[in-house]
């Protein structure tokens, strides 16, 4: 087995990334305060070529060499949109059509391996919350349900970023077996 070469991945060029056909994944990050996770969502969006990232309240926006060290340039080529209250992106991707759902441990939620995107929308847009408050509890009051990932440690929760791309690469599967 031989490792291979970044340059015989054939990845696409910033350039063709950005006008290439985008998953109907939002990410909406709520109040997300760590550059390094921040960094890390436009890292997943790229890898899974997401539709948009939605950066609300307190979560910084590039450019910022700090989300850069993590991103990578991902940055410079997944769309994104800052809101200054989360409630206002919520409410524009809903009037794109997209399934709104909250990433949260919440009364009623659905396990991530048991959810079943409803195709009668235009895509899904997952809210990630604060590293220590979670998602906030009036944006949860507004989603249409919420995801949670079904853990088995001692810990209650994992860090934003990660949670970020298990359940952006879980929806994207949806999407890419049902196209």
């Amino acid at each position: 087995m031989r490792k291979i070469l970044n340059e015989d991945l054939g990845r696409v060029t910033p350039e063709e990334f950005k006008s290439a056909k985008k998953s109907p994944i939002i990410i909406i990050a709520d109040n997300v305060r760590s550059l390094n996770n921040i960094g890390s969502l436009f890292r997943t969006g790229d890898a899974f070529a997401v539709y948009k990232i939605y950066l609300c309240g307190i979560t910084a926006t590039p450019p910022n060499r700090e989300i850069h060290k993590t991103a990578l340039g991902a940055e410079l080529t997944v769309e994104w949109e800052y809101f200054e209250n989360t409630i206002d992106a919520v409410e524009k991707a809903r009037n794109e059509g997209f399934q709104i759902m909250a990433v949260e441990q919440v009364e009623n939620s659905i396990m991530l391996d048991k959810f079943e995107y409803s195709y009668e929308f235009a895509g899904c847009a997952i809210v990630l919350g604060n590293e220590v408050n979670g998602v906030d509890q009036n944006i949860v009051n507004i989603c249409d349900g919420a995801i949670e990932i079904p853990q088995y440690g001692t810990k209650h929760s994992l860090n934003v970023s990660v949670a970020c791309g298990v359940v952006v690469w879980t929806i994207f599967s949806l999407f890419k077996n049902n196209k």
